[in-house]
């Protein structure tokens, strides 16, 4: 269940990082999720910075046999069950891409019936929380380069969605699981035939010791 609904924090709301500590990410921790019979430079770019992964919605899902739909995804290869985490990322989102999800927390007790804790959805220009139009994140994300800031406090079961620096949304999560955060392109209902989102800058964030956390 949500527990509140989104919202614009001001502008003078300090650092979401601030009292973080960011975590090593070497390249084998970024590992992609993509269409099973394409190779990876078919639907993912990394060059000069920018992480380019695109998809179409005729693409075919992960595995052979996979219910999913397409995507072409990074897994961030970090999990956690415990203690406060952090995603950073900068994004952009072409205009015309929709129907898709840009950034997922993955893991969700079976329990919940669900297998991700929170999935921000592109629509119509809008990112918002899963297909909720009730509580859209920003109203004019396509076509402009934006920093985004997760953070998952486990013990809480909360979650808060950060954009350019401020608070827009604070979700409930759905209990303690093992975690981990991916960004990309992964379809959802009413697609564009094409669908791409860039990401730069990525960085993980924790305030809890990493011992055993993997």
């Amino acid at each position: 269940l949500v527990s509140s609904c989104c919202h614009r924090s001001s502008a003078a709301d300090a650092d979401p990082t601030s009292g973080f500590v960011a975590v090593e990410l070497t390249e084998d921790r970024f590992k992609l999720h993509k269409p099973y019979d394409l190779p990876p430079e078919q639907r993912y770019e990394f060059r000069d910075g920018v992480r380019r992964l695109w998809v179409y919605c005729t693409d075919k899902p992960l595995s052979p046999g996979s219910p999913t739909k397409p995507r072409s995804e990074i897994l961030l290869n970090k999990t956690y069950t415990s203690g406060v985490w952090q995603f950073e990322g900068y994004g952009y989102v072409p205009a015309g891409t929709t129907g898709v999800s840009v950034m997922q927390v993955f893991g969700a007790p079976r329990s919940s019936g669900h297998n991700t804790t929170l999935m921000l959805h592109v629509y119509g220009g809008r990112l918002m929380y899963y297909h909720d139009e009730t509580r859209v994140v920003d109203g004019d994300i396509c076509g402009r380069w934006f920093r985004l800031n997760v953070v998952h406090d486990v013990g809480a079961d909360a979650l808060t969605v950060f954009v350019d620096g401020e608070e827009r949304l604070a979700v409930a999560g759905r209990g303690s699981f093992r975690h981990y955060f991916k960004f990309g392109v992964y379809v959802q209902t009413d697609p564009s035939h094409y669908m791409e989102s860039r990401w730069r800058d990525v960085k993980v964030y924790t305030k809890v010791s990493l011992g055993g956390r993997k």
